[in-house]
């Protein structure tokens, strides 16, 4: 398989990237590490006439770990940041989840702000942005906007990056205090696309109870399906929450498609066992007591 024929552009500056997807507008696509773009292009199911290579834009290689927050660059790989003490210890969902993407070849070369923009609802990154409510920058000629994840994600393969737009970093915020997060799913074989998967986030009060919980669901919808669950936790130590009606909230507040790899109703029944899962794990994360099996 080939690629369809393109006109190269190598930019080595910000600048030179804005000013080559502003010349070419919706027939430009941008190229960081390829793993999502190249096999597009190879199955002919994308045809871009313009492909603009921003590897050589090395002030887009950058991960920043602040108090409030990890900033991600546009060429800041999969792997490095994974391996980020700093941003690990800020924020431990982003290696969580990033363990779990594809395979380490492949994280060697991925960005995570290029997972972002394919914007895949199976890929682990779109629901750790939306979870954390973060936000993608976009640059253009003449300025730049911050996009939240809650408008980011417009359908499957969508986003809200528009033609002349580069996005050069994505904002992951730190939960509140007495937080903790988790990641699991379930897929075929060890770096597939996930059949169902569940970023989650617990925040405890000052007497350990639960008072706040969300989840972020992967391969249940266009987009990662964000679902707020601090009623069905009832503010109660994790311990004694009804998990059972936790898991039918999930199975209520989501509506699965069915594929070859697994039917509507059995996607629909994993995530609610994944989200369960992933609750009890963020809560022990958050410094909760032991929670009953």
């Amino acid at each position: 398989m080939k690629p369809p024929p393109f006109a190269y552009h190598a930019p080595v500056s910000v600048d030179e990237a804005l000013a080559a997807l502003a010349e070419t507008g919706p027939h430009g696509k941008v190229l960081a590490g390829g793993q999502s773009l190249i096999p597009l292009l190879n199955m002919r199911l994308a045809a871009p006439s313009h492909l603009v290579d921003i590897n050589r834009i090395g002030e887009l290689d950058t991960i920043a770990a602040r108090p409030g927050g990890v900033r991600v660059g546009a060429l800041a790989r999969h792997a490095a940041v994974e391996r980020s003490a700093a941003a690990a210890a800020v924020l431990p969902l982003l290696r969580q989840a990033l363990a779990l993407v594809a395979h380490p070849v492949i994280r060697n070369r991925g960005t995570v702000v290029g997972s972002l923009v394919h914007a895949d609802p199976s890929a682990e990154m779109p629901a750790v942005l939306a979870l954390l409510g973060g936000s993608v920058r976009l640059a253009r000629l003449g300025g730049e906007r911050e996009v939240a994840a809650a408008d980011f994600f417009t359908g499957p393969m969508e986003s809200a990056i528009g033609p002349g737009e580069l996005a050069v970093s994505a904002f992951f915020p730190v939960p509140p205090p007495r937080s903790g997060t988790a990641f699991c799913e379930v897929a075929r074989r060890h770096g597939d696309y996930a059949v169902a998967g569940m970023a989650a986030l617990v925040t405890l009060d000052e007497d350990l109870r639960i008072a706040a919980a969300r989840v972020a669901c992967v391969s249940v919808g266009p987009a990662p399906v964000v679902i707020d669950l601090s009623d069905a936790c009832g503010r109660r130590p994790a311990a004694s929450v009804s998990w059972d009606a936790v898991a039918a909230a999930v199975r209520d507040g989501i509506d699965p498609d069915g594929d070859i790899h697994a039917t509507a109703e059995y996607r629909r029944h994993l995530t609610g066992v994944l989200a369960v899962r992933a609750l009890k794990d963020a809560a022990r994360n958050a410094g909760t007591e032991a929670v009953d099996e």
